[in-house]
């Protein structure tokens, strides 16, 4: 889940930014296709390498312990709607980032953190009440909480909520792309 996080994030902010730099951003703003394509697209790309590196990185871990996958289809929901959500953060990154510093400065200083924080290597049912509560306002709780389950069926929040929250941020990643595009925000100068 690490992996497909951070892939995820950064093949979609340099897929974004990159044509941004050289100026090839403005033939595809003004080429004949919608800025529905546009972004499914860049989201789409950077989510199937993110998922295929996933995958991959679970085909190998299965050559060396024994894996079992409690709900496996669960599992394909998480990774896709994980994938997807980040592919989206991360587009909205590229499109913000004016130069290489700034790309890399949401992901190191912000994602990181709520990574390690998220419940990736530990179940927050270690923390103290207090802090549990804290971390019930990191959204990568419920996207590795949800995760967790679909291989365990052991969660730190059920699986509603996870799923509930995901789609959540999926929205509200979709909400602030759409008003990039509405807007022009940083596209268009």
């Amino acid at each position: 889940m690490l992996a497909l996080l951070t892939q995820s994030l950064t093949n979609a902010s340099f897929g974004i930014y990159l044509p941004k730099f050289v100026g090839t951003i403005y033939e595809l703003l003004s080429a004949p296709i919608s800025t529905l394509e546009i972004v499914v697209a860049y989201v789409g790309a950077a989510a199937t390498k993110s998922i295929v590196l996933g995958l991959i990185i679970l085909a190998t871990a299965a050559l060396f312990v024994p894996l079992r996958i409690a709900h496996p289809v669960w599992m394909v929901v998480f990774l896709v709607l994980t994938a997807v959500t980040f592919s989206l953060i991360g587009f909205i990154i590229g499109i913000w980032a004016d130069n290489f510093e700034k790309v890399q400065l949401v992901p190191l200083l912000v994602v990181t953190p709520l990574t390690f924080l998220g419940g990736s290597f530990y179940s927050i049912d270690m923390l103290p009440p207090l802090w549990q509560k804290v971390s019930l306002f990191n959204p990568v709780v419920y996207l590795i909480s949800g995760f967790r389950w679909s291989f365990y069926g052991l969660a730190d929040v059920s699986l509603a909520v996870s799923l509930g929250m995901t789609l959540l941020f999926l929205a509200a990643a979709l909400a602030v792309v759409a008003w990039i595009f509405k807007t022009g925000y940083r596209l268009k100068t």
